[in-house]
């Protein structure tokens, strides 16, 4: 298991934490009162700071039960965290749902995944190999 180093910038910031023993994401919370109008979007800043190691960045995700009753979701998703980052952690939120939706300090608005990485050695190159998709996108497979 991974360790996480989280540090409070907020005496509001909630430590996050899985809410099961399987969850894949653990839960983060806004510090502030918002109100989000339908069709608009927020920064909402969470209070809090991560010591992510090299190799490994952190993924923002939309909580799908918010998702799913309010129409409220991560407008980047996933966002990524960096491991070389160490300021604040902000979620981009949208309202996509017919009404205001209000969030109150300590409410969770957004789960956070863990995630190895890796990096590739960028090489330029003249041509790629050939696929039986080749460069056919956007539905090309099917439905």
């Amino acid at each position: 298991m991974a360790t996480l180093k989280v540090k409070k910038l907020s005496p509001k910031a909630v430590l996050p934490k899985y809410q099961s023993s399987g969850a894949a994401g653990f839960d983060l919370c806004a510090i502030e009162d918002l109100t989000i109008p339908p069709g608009k979007w927020a920064l909402i800043p969470t209070g809090l700071a991560f010591g992510i190691k090299s190799g490994y960045e952190i993924q923002i995700r939309p909580r799908s039960g918010l998702a799913l009753k309010y129409g409220f979701t991560i407008l980047n998703t996933p966002g990524t965290i960096d491991s070389d980052y160490r300021g604040e952690i902000k979620v981009i939120a949208i309202n996509l749902g017919e009404e205001e939706f209000v969030i109150r300090i300590g409410d969770r608005i957004a789960q956070a995944v863990l995630c190895k990485v890796k990096q590739a050695k960028i090489k330029e190159t003249a041509s790629l190999d050939k696929t039986k998709r080749g460069s056919c996108g956007f539905g090309s497979t099917g439905k």
